[in-house]
């Protein structure tokens, strides 16, 4: 399972995807999603939990992927 962490930035109606949470605050502030790294760690999103802030609403949730053999045939 490949986890997506998904920030959907309110002023701005903007949308980013991202595949840590880490990497969430190496591409935005921690004023910008409002709230920090330390917080949204322990935020409890690993079970389909979502943080509110007055900036940002942050998701996770697991990709699906088709398999790859599927529809090919040699």
């Amino acid at each position: 399972m490949i986890k997506i962490i998904h920030v959907h930035l309110k002023g701005k109606r903007k949308d980013y995807y991202f595949g840590s949470i880490s990497a969430v605050f190496e591409t935005l502030s921690a004023e910008t999603v409002g709230v920090t790294k330390s917080y949204l760690q322990h935020a409890g999103l690993s079970g389909g939990g979502t943080v509110v802030t007055r900036t940002a609403i942050i998701k996770q949730a697991a990709l699906i992927r088709g398999s790859r053999d599927k529809g090919f045939s040699d």
